[in-house]
């Protein structure tokens, strides 16, 4: 079993304490670090005080970065299958050209 982590992280000025696998801590560090700061820019921006307003407002801008980003990448894709499905055709048509 591997060695777990005890740590606290600090969000929207709360503690939260997690046992974590030594791998997960600078993710969930930075993680931390940008909702911190997503907070405070919204806080500034928008002049709003209740925190779970706030931090609905960091999630929904989170979670849409995350679907956007499989968006792309699914996009990204489909362009990729579609220029290796072209070149696949075209390496068939000089093969069979030069097979003569």
């Amino acid at each position: 079993m591997s060695e777990q982590l005890k740590i606290k992280l600090s969000i929207a000025n709360r503690v939260y304490p997690l046992t974590i696998a030594p791998s997960q801590e600078e993710g969930l560090r930075l993680a931390a670090q940008k909702i911190d700061a997503t907070v405070k820019k919204f806080e500034q921006s928008y002049s709003v005080q209740d925190k779970q307003d706030v931090l609905a407002m960091c999630a929904l801008q989170f979670a849409a970065e995350t679907e956007q980003t499989k968006i792309n990448k699914n996009s990204l894709s489909e362009v990729l299958e579609q220029r290796l499905i072209d070149l696949d055709q075209r390496l068939d048509q000089h093969l069979d050209a030069n097979v003569l």
